[in-house]
Order: C-alpha cells, then sequence, then structure tokens
C-alpha cells in the first residue's frame, strides 16, 4: 500500500508519540507538512487504542490503522482467538470484514479465508496489514458481500457475519432485522453457500427475542472479558433442529471460566435456603445466559431466592464468578444498620433488593470502599438481609 503514513520517519515519530495526549500534540507545528497532520495524530489515536485490545498489531511495524470508532469496534484479540476455536474445515468466508482481526485469528487455522468489505480503503488497510502480520491465506474482496459470495461461486465451509446496527434503529433494545446485512432475510441465501454460519452480535441483543428470528441454532456463546460482556455469537447449522446449549466464557488475566447448559431443558428446580458459609456470585457472561437454575444444580449449591441469583453453600467450590466468606448476616433494620456500618465504608452490591446501591449509601451513611464486602438481597421467605463478607482471591 502506497502511504505517506508509511515514511519511515513518520512511522517512528507516531512510535515516540504513543502515551504523549493526542489533544497536547494537536497544537504542535506539524514536522510533516506534505503529509496532513490530523491524518498523523489520526494513527497515533488508533494505535494508543490497540494497544491493551490488539497488541500484535501494536507490536508489528508498519501497520496502519484506520479510525480510532473503527479500532474499538473490531473484536480484541482474545475474543478472536475464541472465536477461531469454534471453527474448522478448508474455507471461511467474512461478510463483514472490518478491520480484519477476527480474520486474523480464523486465517490461522483455516486453509482459505475470504474477508469482504465494501469499503475500499479499509480493505486495502486490511490487505496491507495481512503482509505485515505475515497472513498469506487471506484475500480481500471490495464490494457488497452477497455480490460476492455469488461472483466466487464457491460453496464454504464456514460463513462468518458481524451485522452492524442500523443508524436508525431506535432505542437500546434492538433486533437482528434492525442490523446490516439483516440475517434473518438473508438466511435462505447464505444456506446456498455454506452450511454452517456463526453470526457475532452486540451483548444487549435479547437472546429470546434473537432465537424468534433465526432458524436452526445450535450453540451460543455468551463471551465476557474480565467480567464484561462483549459479545454474542450463534452457531447456525443448515437443517439443524435439536436441542440449542448456551456455553459462557469469561476470560480473564489469570484463566477462563466457562459454563454450559441446555437451553430450556426441563431440569429439577434447585433447593433454596439460608445463606451458609459461603456465597457465589456468577460471573457476568452466566447472568447474560439466564442460566441461573442450572447454577445451582451443576455446582450443587443452595440458592437464596428464585430471582436473587446467590448461591451458597458450607464448603468452598471452585466457582465461575465472585466468591465470598460471610462473616455475618443482619436482617435489614434500621437497628441492625447503624451499629455495623458505624465506620461507614465497604463495597456494595444488591441483588433482587428493592433499594439501589445510590440510595443505600445515602440513607446509612456509608462510603465505597475498603476491604469489605456487603450484598444487600432477598432470601426465600421475602425477608431482606444484609450479607457481610470477605472476597476470596
Amino acid at each position: 500500500m502506497d502511504s505517506p503514513i508509511l515514511t519511515p520517519s513518520i512511522q517512528d515519530f507516531i512510535h515516540k508519540n504513543i502515551g504523549i495526549s493526542v489533544s497536547k500534540l494537536a497544537l504542535q507545528k506539524n514536522p510533516f507538512p506534505t503529509v496532513a497532520w490530523i491524518e498523523i495524530l489520526k494513527q497515533i489515536e488508533a494505535k494508543i487504542k490497540a494497544k491493551e485490545k490488539l497488541p500484535t498489531w501494536f507490536a508489528t511495524p508498519n501497520i496502519i490503522y484506520p479510525s480510532k470508532v473503527s479500532v474499538e469496534q473490531t473484536s480484541s484479540e482474545k475474543t478472536a482467538l475464541y472465536k477461531s476455536t469454534l471453527i474448522t474445515g478448508e474455507s471461511l468466508i467474512d461478510l463483514t470484514g472490518g478491520f480484519g482481526v477476527d480474520d486474523y485469528y480464523f486465517a490461522k487455522r483455516i486453509k482459505q479465508v475470504a474477508h469482504c468489505e465494501i469499503n475500499t480503503e479499509l480493505s486495502e488497510i486490511v490487505k496491507h496489514n495481512s503482509e505485515q502480520l505475515k497472513i498469506s491465506n487471506l484475500q480481500c474482496h471490495v464490494g457488497d458481500s452477497k455480490h460476492t459470495l455469488i461472483q466466487l461461486q464457491q460453496k464454504w465451509d464456514w460463513i462468518y457475519i458481524d451485522p452492524s446496527r442500523r443508524n436508525d434503529a431506535k432505542g437500546k433494545v434492538f433486533l437482528l432485522q434492525d442490523c446490516l446485512p439483516n440475517v434473518p432475510e438473508n438466511l435462505n441465501f447464505y444456506f446456498e453457500h455454506s452450511n454452517q454460519i456463526l453470526i457475532k452480535t452486540a451483548p444487549l441483543l435479547d437472546i429470546s427475542s434473537a432465537l424468534t428470528e433465526l432458524k436452526n441454532v445450535k450453540k451460543i456463546h455468551i463471551i465476557a472479558l474480565e467480567n464484561e460482556v462483549k459479545e454474542l455469537l450463534w452457531e447456525i447449522h443448515k437443517g439443524y433442529g435439536g436441542d440449542i446449549s448456551i456455553k459462557t466464557a469469561n476470560i480473564t488475566k489469570e484463566k477462563t471460566e466457562t459454563f454450559e447448559f441446555i437451553l430450556g431443558n426441563n431440569i429439577n428446580l434447585p433447593l433454596f435456603g439460608l445463606p451458609k458459609k459461603y456465597v457465589y456470585e456468577p460471573n457476568s457472561a452466566i447472568m447474560k445466559s439466564g442460566g441461573f437454575d442450572e447454577v445451582a444444580l451443576q455446582y450443587d449449591l443452595v440458592k437464596l431466592h428464585k430471582h436473587s441469583h446467590l448461591y451458597t453453600s458450607d464448603f468452598l467450590i471452585n466457582f465461575p464468578g465472585r466468591t465470598f466468606e460471610i462473616v455475618k448476616v443482619l436482617p435489614y433494620n434500621k437497628t441492625e444498620m447503624k451499629a455495623a456500618f458505624a465506620n461507614g465504608k465497604t463495597n456494595i452490591t444488591t441483588r433482587n433488593f428493592p433499594e439501589t446501591v445510590e440510595n443505600i449509601r445515602k440513607k446509612w451513611k456509608i462510603k465505597e470502599g475498603g476491604t469489605s464486602y456487603c450484598f444487600f438481597t432477598t432470601v426465600e421467605n421475602n425477608d431482606k438481609i444484609v450479607l457481610i463478607c470477605n472476597k476470596i482471591p
């Protein structure tokens, strides 16, 4: 790619100014008058965003970045790596290529990967970067992905789609039909070109609503990074009509916590009871999955209340979420609260409780912080209680 941004002196300048405020740099005189100053600043800004999210790109010389927004919206390397483990076969076509992070990892496992992108400049950037990253089995195609599928006249082992929400979609709740491309509308067309489709969606998408729009869903993956849900992945297989399994993965620096269950499976209800020695709070991926009874049954735990989603046991177990040792259980009343929080400093979480954390802090003059953790919750008999705990690392 012939770009003045790749000039060695400009690349060296970009590298040396990582970590310096872009707004501060903007006030300086452009040391490269033949290149627009704003373009150099955009490269610095985007590369700063890539440092933690895309360390391979950050560490590779002569990478060209699109806008900061494109970097923010792309998959992280950690989630892209997870996605690549779901794929087997010889060929994959990505209908919504973007910055190509997912395709980089697909190309490490699949012999032939096609990157489709309607934006010509972005397609050229990905092609250039794949050469710098030494990925030789990635082909870039510019234009409408539907036309590309028709033109290539090939049966693919996988189609990958990351539909983007239309700008005119109102409110926070959205459907797949509100996105581009419209997957539900085009699903039969896609099945003409592949028997297996992997769809990535934003975590805001409601699972139940999406299942009314899609057919042949075999598995749903809920992916979190450091306990923040980042994306949902939908495995769709042509002709499939069996059980739908849900797998959650919370990827942390130390480990990946996973949990899996069959959606809508007729199971026995868990036991409900009062707090024991330990209390467990599921990670955010499990909370998104809705598999609350399954958690209790698989880990042989007692649940505090049908809607509290806190679990308890007498013996410590390895749990996919946060684990606490209960120091004290208090009824939620004026006398107990005043005595317990006289020093007024603790970390507060509410689960199935009628008051917000903000209201609780204000009402009882409790400051945030310290080493103590408190759960304000409801137990099976609908009593309101407070669990004072120590967090177990």
